[in-house]
């Protein structure tokens, strides 16, 4: 399944108005390329539309909640019309922890309704018209968090955990059909996300460095696309270990708030 694949000239990324989904608009974004970006800041995906097109890419935009399906299907209508969409990356996404406490049923249901519903809302429209021309490729934001549930920050675990296997599972099922799944496991990137966490993260990448590491996965087809790799290391030590050698320390671990 890990082969090169023709480079994207119509691309769709949800959550391009910050951290890792701007690096990646600004990465592809070159002459002869279409990027569809969608964010919730007005100013902000502005911004990032104004230098995409100050790089020579063509750019559309849509201020959207990922968690919206009727808004994502009509507005991901318009951008497979103008221009059929060869990859389309959900990163859209929120996280929010508990802060020590014990995280409320609305938080709960609004992290997984924007990091697990976003997801379905932004790959299933373009579906249809990918399977009938026979090529695409879909890349999903999970996280080195969907392998281990944290203390913390239960639903952004679980909801990244769903993603991860989610699209596993796609892979197998659209790669007869010339369509491309990778899923994309990051550590600790700069972002507005991160920005918020009031505890030590290690191997803290930049954004230029992620979007960097997930283009060049997505140009081999790779399944899962994680790094950094020390991080990757120890939360695939962690999730190997039983739950009763770990509890104890994760529960110590500083909490997100």
């Amino acid at each position: 399944m890990r082969h090169p694949r023709s480079i994207p000239r119509s691309i769709v990324i949800t959550g391009a108005s910050s951290g890792i989904g701007e690096a990646l608009a600004m990465s592809y974004a070159a002459p002869g390329v279409t990027l569809a970006l969608t964010g919730r800041d007005a100013a902000r995906l502005e911004a990032v539309a104004g230098r995409c097109r100050a790089a020579g890419a063509t750019v559309t935009t849509g201020l959207l909640d990922a968690a919206d399906r009727t808004a994502m299907a009509a507005w991901l209508a318009a951008a497979e019309s103008a221009a059929p969409v060869d990859l389309v990356v959900a990163n859209a996404g929120m996280s929010a922890g508990t802060g020590g406490g014990v995280e409320s049923e609305e938080q709960a249901r609004r992290i997984l309704s924007v990091n697990l519903d976003g997801v379905l809302n932004t790959i299933h429209p373009l579906l249809p018209a990918m399977r009938a021309r026979g090529r695409g490729q879909i890349a999903l934001m999970a996280s080195q968090a969907s392998f281990r549930g944290l203390p913390g920050a239960p639903a952004y675990c679980a909801s990244k955990a769903a993603v991860r296997v989610y699209g596993e599972a796609l892979r197998g099922d659209l790669a007869g059909e010339g369509i491309g799944v990778s899923v994309i496991c990051p550590g600790f990137v700069k972002s507005r996300m991160t920005a918020v966490n009031r505890f030590p993260m290690p191997f803290l990448m930049e954004t230029e460095a992620a979007a960097w590491a997930i283009k060049r996965g997505l140009a081999r087809n790779a399944a899962r696309i994680g790094f950094p790799w020390p991080m990757v290391a120890a939360v695939w030590l962690l999730a190997l270990l039983p739950p009763g050698w770990t509890d104890a320390a994760l529960i110590k671990a500083p909490k997100k708030g």
